[in-house]
C-alpha cells in the first residue's frame, strides 16, 4: 500500500475516533438535560465521520492510482 493511501487510512481512523467520543460526549449531556451541549457534540461528531469518509475514499483513490483496477 502507498505511504498515501496508509496515510489517508490513518486519518479515517482519527476522525472515526474523534467522532464516536463526541457521540460519547453528547449522550452523557443528553442524559443530564444539556440539549445544547448534546446538540454541540452530535454535530461535530457528523464534521468528524464526514471527514473520515473523505479521507476513506482518498485512500481508495490512491490504491487505484497505484495497483490499478486488478
Amino acid at each position: 500500500m502507498s505511504k498515501k493511501a496508509a496515510d489517508h487510512h490513518k486519518k479515517a481512523a482519527e476522525h472515526h475516533t474523534h467522532a464516536a467520543k463526541h457521540h460519547t460526549e453528547a449522550a452523557k449531556h443528553h442524559e443530564s438535560g444539556n440539549h445544547e451541549k448534546a446538540a454541540h457534540h452530535a454535530h461535530t461528531s457528523r464534521g468528524h465521520a464526514t471527514h473520515a469518509t473523505e479521507h476513506a475514499e482518498h485512500a481508495a483513490k490512491a490504491h487505484l492510482e497505484e495497483h490499478g483496477t486488478k
